[in-house]
Parts: C-alpha cells; sequence; structure tokens
C-alpha cells in the first residue's frame, strides 16, 4: 500500500477517534440531541470512503462518521450537525448526527435517508437499479432533465457504483431481503457493506440473529460476498480495491462483512457500561494501534505519526469552538423545503378536443403513459404484472412492455415495499418512476418506505432530493372484491405528509393530472376507483371523458365545482363535497332528487393539496354542506374535513356538517348483499341530503 494512504487513512481515524473522545469529555453540552459515532468502526469505513468518486452514490448510516470524513467533509460540517445549527449542511438542523444528505460536484452524492436500520437498502438499491437502466438506455447525465451528477464522471471514465452501509443487526429486517433479492436478480452495480459489531442495542448477535450477513448472503444466489477484518485499515482497503474494480468493471452486487469492535456507546443515550461485558474484549481489537503501528513499520518517525495525531485534535477543537457560536434556525426556517416549486400551476391543453370520441377511464391514464414514455427516455414503469405478458390485471398498462420494451415497463417480484422505496432510488439519479401496487389493500408494507424515505426527502435534505415519482392504487369497492381488493385507504395516506395525493373521478383528470404528477418534482400518489375504470358500475357513465389533448395538465390542488348553484335566500340549498366514486353517488343523488338547482357539487380532484378556498365559497353560500366518502367515517379524511369545514364556516351554517361513508366495520364483505350494506349508494345519499335539508 502507498505510504500516503496509509498517511491519509491514519489522519481520517484520528480525526474521527479525536472527535469521539471531544464528544464524551464535552457529554452534557453536545448530548442535548442524540449521537453516535464510528469508534472502532472507523478503519472498513475510512478504506471505503478513501476509494469512491464523485459519480458514485453513498448510503452510510448513522455510525458512519468516519466515512463521511473521508469523502472530506470536515469535522466542523458534521458538528453543525451535531448541535442541529442552520448552516448543517445536510439537513439545516432538522435530523441527527451523521444522517447526511449531500449533493457536492466533488464528493460522492448522498440521498437522503432514514435512521438507516434496513430501510436505506432498498432505495440504495433503486440508485443501483437506476444507474443500470441509464446504461442500457444509453442515457447520460446530460441527456435528462436533472443532472445530479457534476462533469466530474463525465471526465473519469470509471462507472459509477452504489454503496449502501449496514449494521449487522438491521440485516434481520424483512425489506433487506427485498432488496438483496432485486439486486442478485437484476444483477445491480452495488455494495452492500456490513458492519458486524456483534450488538443490536444492548441485545448481542446471539440473541438475535440465526447466522451473520455472510452467512445470509448466500442465500442469495447472484450475491457474492466476503468476510472481512474490518478492524485492521491496510486489509480492508486492499479487500474493498478488489470488489470496488469488480462492481465497476462486471457491473454486478457484492456483500462485504466487516468484523469491527464498538469501542463507543451505541448512542449518546444509551451508554454502553448499562449493558455490555465484552468491553475489554472489544478494545483489544480498536483499529488504532493497529494503524499506528503499520505506519511506523513502513517508514514514519515517531514524531510524524505524533504530529498526525497533535494536528488531528488541534483541528477538532477549533471547528467544535467554532460549531458552538454558529446560529441556530428560527422559527421561519420551520417551514420551508416540505415540497419543491411544480412547475404545473394552471391549467393547460384542450381538454375535450372536437370530434374526439369518448373513452373509458383506465384507458386515458394508459394513453397518459404512452404519451409520456414516448417524450421521455427517463420515465418508465414497474409493478407487479405490468409486464408484457399481462399488461396490469386492469389492463392499465396493455401494450406498454411491447412498445417501449422490457427494459422501461417490467414486473417485479411481490415486493411492495420494493417497489414504492426504490423510487427514491430512481429519482436521485435523475430518472421519473411510475410505478404501482395492484390493490389498495396490498399498499401496507410500501407505507414503511412511503413515509419514511419517500415523502420526508425533500424536507430533511434541506431541498436537496425531491423525490419525483408517480405511485397509482386502483382503490374501492366494486363488484365483489372481497376484503383484500375492496378497501379505501385515503385516510392512512394523507396522514403521510411530503406526498401529493389524486383521487379523480372521471378519466380527463386522470389523465390531466397524470400529467402534471409526471412534471411535479415531488412524490405523487394517484388513488384510482377501480370501479370507475371502465364505467361498469351503473350510474358511473360521467367517468368516460373525451380523451384531452396530449398537452393537457391539470394542477394538483383545483376543485371542480361540478354542479354549480347560486345563492337563494328562501330555498334550502346544500354544498356535497365529495371525490372519486363519490361524485357520481352525489350527481345521480341530485339528478334524481330533482334538486340540481339546490344541490352544489364539489369534486376534489385532490386530496393534498386541497382546495379549501372552493370548498368554504360554496359552503357560506349554501349554508349546510354533506362531505361523501366511501370511506368508513370514523376517524377518517372525510370527518376531518368536515371539522375543518364546520370551523372555518361555523357562523354561516344553518345545520352541522355530515358526512356519509361506509359502515364502521373491518372489512369488505364478499357477499354481494353485505358488500352493498357496507359501502355508500346514490340511494344512501339521497336520504342524508333529505335528512339534512329538513334539518
Amino acid at each position: 500500500m502507498k505510504k500516503e494512504t496509509l498517511k491519509k487513512g491514519f489522519s481520517k481515524l484520528c480525526t474521527a477517534k479525536a472527535m469521539a473522545e471531544l464528544y464524551e469529555a464535552n457529554f452534557k453540552q453536545v448530548s442535548k440531541y442524540v449521537h453516535a459515532t464510528s469508534r472502532g468502526h472507523e478503519a472498513i469505513q475510512i478504506a471505503l470512503g478513501l476509494q469512491l468518486l464523485p459519480q458514485d452514490y453513498a448510503f452510510p448510516y448513522y455510525r458512519d462518521d468516519a466515512m463521511l470524513l473521508s469523502f472530506g467533509l470536515e469535522p466542523y460540517d458534521l458538528m453543525l450537525q451535531l448541535l442541529a445549527k442552520k448552516d448543517d449542511p445536510f439537513s439545516g438542523g432538522r435530523t441527527y448526527y451523521s444522517h447526511p444528505s449531500l449533493k457536492d460536484d466533488d464528493k460522492p452524492k448522498i440521498p437522503h435517508q432514514s435512521s438507516a436500520t434496513g430501510m436505506q437498502t432498498i432505495p440504495a438499491t433503486g440508485v443501483a437499479m437506476g444507474m443500470q437502466y441509464k446504461e442500457l438506455q444509453g442515457l447520460d447525465d446530460s441527456s435528462l432533465e436533472s443532472d445530479p451528477v457534476s462533469s466530474s464522471a463525465v471526465e473519469n471514465a470509471l462507472k459509477p457504483i452504489t454503496v449502501c452501509s449496514l449494521g449487522d443487526a438491521s440485516v434481520t429486517e424483512g425489506e433487506i431481503a427485498e432488496a438483496f433479492q432485486m439486486a442478485a436478480l437484476k444483477q445491480m452495480p452495488i455494495l452492500y457493506l456490513v458492519q458486524d459489531n456483534g450488538w443490536d442495542i444492548s441485545a448481542n448477535a446471539a440473541e438475535t440473529r440465526a447466522q451473520n450477513a455472510f452467512e445470509y448472503a448466500q442465500g442469495f444466489k447472484g450475491l457474492d460476498a466476503i468476510s472481512i477484518d474490518g478492524a485492521n485499515f491496510t486489509e480492508s482497503y486492499e479487500a474493498l480495491e478488489k470488489v470496488i474494480e469488480t462492481i465497476r468493471t462486471e457491473r454486478r452486487p457484492f456483500l462485504v462483512h466487516a468484523k469491527v469492535p464498538l469501542l463507543n456507546h451505541h448512542t449518546s443515550g444509551v451508554r454502553m457500561e448499562w449493558y455490555r461485558d465484552d468491553l475489554d474484549e472489544a478494545s483489544s481489537r480498536d483499529p488504532y494501534p493497529v494503524l499506528k503501528q503499520q505506519l511506523l513499520d513502513v517508514g514514519f518517525s515517531e514524531k510524524e505519526v505524533e504530529d498526525i495525531e497533535n494536528l488531528a485534535k488541534t483541528k477538532v477543537q477549533s471547528d467544535f469552538e467554532r460549531a458552538l457560536l454558529a446560529e441556530d434556525p428560527k422559527p421561519e426556517d420551520l417551514f420551508t423545503n416540505d415540497f419543491v416549486p411544480t412547475p404545473i400551476t394552471e391549467e393547460k391543453g384542450t381538454r375535450s378536443p372536437e370530434g374526439s370520441e369518448k373513452v373509458v377511464m383506465v384507458d386515458c391514464a394508459l394513453f397518459a403513459v404512452e404519451e409520456l414514455m414516448k417524450k421521455h427516455k427517463e420515465c418508465l414503469l414497474y409493478g407487479q404484472d405490468v409486464g408484457g405478458r399481462l399488461g396490469g390485471v386492469f389492463r392499465e398498462a396493455a401494450t406498454l412492455a411491447q412498445k417501449f420494451g422490457d427494459d422501461r415497463v417490467f414486473n417485479t417480484p411481490i415486493q411492495e415495499a420494493f417497489i414504492v422505496g426504490s423510487t427514491a432510488g430512481m429519482s436521485a439519479v435523475g430518472l421519473k418512476p411510475i410505478v404501482e401496487v395492484q390493490f389498495a389493500d396490498y399498499i401496507w408494507p410500501g407505507l414503511n418506505q412511503l413515509f419514511t424515505e419517500v415523502s420526508r426527502s425533500c424536507y430533511l435534505s434541506n431541498g436537496k432530493w425531491p423525490v419525483s415519482m408517480i405511485l397509482r392504487v386502483p382503490i374501492g369497492a366494486y363488484g365483489s372484491g372481497g376484503p383484500y381488493h375492496s378497501s379505501s385507504v385515503e385516510s392512512v395516506i394523507t396522514n403521510i405528509r411530503g406526498i401529493k395525493i389524486a383521487y379523480p373521478s372521471n378519466g380527463a383528470d386522470l389523465k390531466g393530472l397524470m400529467k402534471a404528477a409526471y412534471y411535479d418534482p415531488n412524490p405523487v400518489v394517484i388513488l384510482e376507483h377501480k370501479g370507475l375504470y371502465w364505467s361498469k358500475v351503473p350510474g358511473t357513465q360521467g367517468a368516460t371523458s373525451v380523451e384531452p389533448s396530449e398537452d393537457y395538465v391539470l394542477p394538483f390542488g383545483k376543485a371542480w365545482v361540478l354542479q354549480e348553484i347560486w345563492k337563494q335566500e328562501n330555498v334550502e340549498t346544500l354544498t356535497i363535497v365529495t371525490y372519486g366514486m363519490g361524485v357520481h353517488w352525489a350527481m345521480n343523488a341530485s339528478e334524481e332528487l330533482g334538486m340540481q338547482d339546490q344541490i352544489e357539487v364539489i369534486d376534489l380532484r385532490t386530496l393534498f393539496p386541497l382546495d379549501e378556498d372552493t370548498i368554504m365559497t360554496s359552503v357560506k353560500k349554501t349554508g349546510k354542506c354533506l362531505v361523501v366518502t366511501e370511506e368508513p367515517s370514523n376517524n377518517s379524511f372525510a370527518r376531518a374535513l368536515a371539522g375543518k369545514i364546520q370551523e372555518e364556516c361555523f357562523k354561516y351554517l344553518d345545520a352541522p356538517v355530515m358526512t356519509i361513508g361506509s359502515e364502521n366495520m373491518p372489512a369488505i364483505p364478499l357477499n354481494s348483499t353485505l358488500e352493498q350494506t357496507m359501502i355508500p349508494s346514490t340511494e344512501k345519499v339521497k336520504s342524508k341530503i333529505s335528512l339534512l335539508l329538513e334539518y
């Protein structure tokens, strides 16, 4: 090994060690916010960090401060995050120490990730999947609309890789298996670095793991693995050098299992002396004296080594004193970077071209995706059964694989978490994924990724890494779908901040919102009622539309007053606020009652952002309001909206704001009689209207 590499590695190790010691010496001052350090893990982290390039993507985990130093970050940068300061370069004081997100031209790219107990493996694998896709499609970053990688990638001919860093305890997570499976199946260019210190928090490996990560990897055909002494810098560097070269040239996944000691606390909040009985044995494997001796063995003098140590300590102390004086965030800083501004703010294009025939709702979405894929090579579609053989269980992807190829439209395993979470990685490399889960009932395994990785990325990276993706979710009860194919889930989804949510009632809206979602740099969930796809449910012919023009876009947050009335002093009037299937129940009920002049119907179109101005203006005019939903109404989005309307419009109301939804039962039964008893209908809405008008 080159002497300069040993010297650089030792300098970084001394810096990380000095930081851990300084934090411990100033424990009360720095532990207002919880932190963990790399003490004991430094050798493997630095050995990796020194070999990554600016075109690479890295997902360090919360103990990887030594790795971050080896990327070129200064102690001061990390300390700004330690102390949650305004100029914390990763999150602006929003997230924990060593939870990085970085987009500097001269360093590996670090997308946002969560606290990294396994969940980050899916977004990281999504980055590798995106790298592979771009290579297959012949895309370089200069051809993409977003350019996350600097020109240094062009200057350096080495192909990029993705690195995902993990603690061994996290490998027991189920989402790890999804990531490993896809990486092995598709042969993606990713390195999983597993740092094994033998502990979770207070539970050790013998209690919690049937095998270590190296042994576990043997079960994934196509995922090669090695196990090394991660406390030895030279062994780690040389082993990683070979692995990284293999990934760069052969474009396949690798796992490195590095055995390391944990020489500091799990975190500042969980002290090692409370439960550890192996501290003497762990200290005997300290990487610091080993690397120090290696310097001496290759000819460095005692004084040269001592100078490196002293310089590191001085730098750490100086940076700490600076960081203590740095500015804290202001209260108004809370309200920034939850979303990136979207360019789609106005309805544009032709909604109903002359001479065109009406098409069913599912086809409007299909045509929208086809137009997007023709125009944008970075647009791709994946999920379960969307590939060429079937084209989606609702034929919502029919013919797309044949038209665009199996690399752009492809099936995934039954992996809702991977389908959702991988979009964060795909977006990070400049792609625009459209993904779907087959039914709303199947979304639950994907909620961890949607909430933890996708929705918070923009906010917790302080605007650096918004996730641009579309998640399509067929939803709702239709044709005796039973308890596992009929659920409504919007109340759960609307409680995830940081995503946008559409729930259209007709094909034209679906196409316009699909286009707006694609050009929106933020994550979007589109809830598509499967009972409206073909208008087979009686009374839903209004869901069919003349297909809008290719350039038609419909901005989020603009409700449609589908049936508008005027203010009337001597007649009882009513506003119905609804969305999806509820729009058709409301319109049919209004018509059958002969009250089109008394009932104003508002189609929300999007549940977030929500067009509150249109809602409140209408209710203040009519004096009464009914919110119609298909969900069970208790604790629902609809009930919360009713409360908001009541709060805003109280002095204008002539009756309480009411809601109607499904019966408050745990699931929708299979039997058609029970299903119809469970869910709302035109008749039930008519009864509720009459009750409210008579109030």
